[in-house]
């Protein structure tokens, strides 16, 4: 049973036990009848109410000395609560882990890396650990005190390639703005299943979250302006190799707009592209990378080569 804190104690003061904050208070008049959720949200307002409501359901908080597991339960004026501040799985993650980082090029602003398939940029739920981020803080102590530790644009974990990241905060406003002002050359290499158009032709079709998946995107009328050039440099055997160039930075853009015509990447499974030429993993790599320096202006180019899974199965497509 999670340890309650002694609510005999005449102290109204906030209490650290095992270095995790209690926090208790009495019910006043104003909160009697309110919700024990939306109290607790008066009471420890730095977080979010979902995070609150997941102490609750964990057995964090106690109402008169008894764990209390309802969110919406009614409280009375007079009832003593308290609660257990875990701090957020997120904040939690924000820790330095030693990983060896493929740098390709750094400075005193920035820093350009060729991320592997398989790691994830930014701490999400199922990837609170072990993530670029946590390499970036051990890399670069100074990263704490940047949001997202400079990280400026992200990659699918699946996805190959090369990611520039900021490592002071005006080299982070300069990029960002750069990103946002399509001023920064992103091209990526795909494999495709069938058989795509010989002639470049761009996709510009709006991006938004998919109404019947949570975890998937799609081209929605509603959604944000996306604009993807695409070229044909080989196909065979019903698949397709491609360069393509993006305009605007959506999340899952390509692989979105692909599939939207009907060419989904290989091994994209999300997007419903099976695996195939030996590839487990979806067939996108961030090859070209190119922007203007933020601190002297000198314009950086930079380009990865085909990781060992992806090259083999582009030279099947590609010869």
């Amino acid at each position: 049973m999670t340890k309650l804190l002694d609510l005999t104690r005449e102290t109204d003061r906030d209490d650290i036990d095992d270095g995790v904050e209690w926090r208790r208070f009495a019910v006043d008049a104003a909160a009697h009848g309110e919700r024990l959720d939306k109290v607790l949200v008066m009471h420890a307002g730095e977080f979010s109410r979902s995070h609150l409501q997941g102490l609750i359901a964990r057995g964090h908080v106690s109402v008169d000395g008894a764990q209390s597991h309802t969110a919406s339960r009614r409280l009375r004026a007079g009832q003593q609560v308290a609660v257990q501040l875990v701090p957020t799985d997120e904040s939690r993650a924000f820790v330095p882990e030693s990983m060896a980082l493929a740098v390709v090029y750094e400075d005193d602003d920035l820093l350009v890396i060729d991320k592997p398939a398989g790691l994830v940029v930014h701490p999400a739920p199922g990837h609170w650990r072990g993530t670029l981020l946590n390499g970036l803080l051990a890399h670069h102590p100074e990263a704490v005190r940047l949001p997202r530790a400079g990280i400026v644009h992200r990659l699918d974990m699946d996805t190959s390639g090369l990611m520039v990241v900021a490592k002071t905060l005006p080299a982070m406003t300069a990029l960002v703005r750069a990103i946002a002002a399509r001023e920064v050359g992103r091209e990526y290499r795909a494999v495709v299943h069938g058989v795509v158009p010989a002639l470049p032709f761009s996709i510009e079709s709006p991006i938004g979250r998919d109404p019947a998946s949570r975890v998937r995107m799609a081209v929605v009328p509603a959604g944000k302006p996306a604009r993807t050039d695409v070229s044909r440099v080989a196909t065979r055997d019903g698949f397709s190799a491609l360069n393509c160039r993006l305009h605007t930075g959506r999340t899952h853009q390509i692989r979105v707009h692909l599939t939207s015509r009907g060419h989904p990447l290989v091994a994209d499974a999300l997007y419903g592209g099976a695996a195939a030429l030996g590839l487990q993993r979806q067939a996108l790599h961030a090859g070209r990378l190119a922007f203007d320096h933020p601190g002297d202006g000198r314009r950086l180019e930079f380009e990865a080569a085909l990781p060992p899974d992806l090259a083999a199965a582009w030279a099947l497509v590609a010869g």
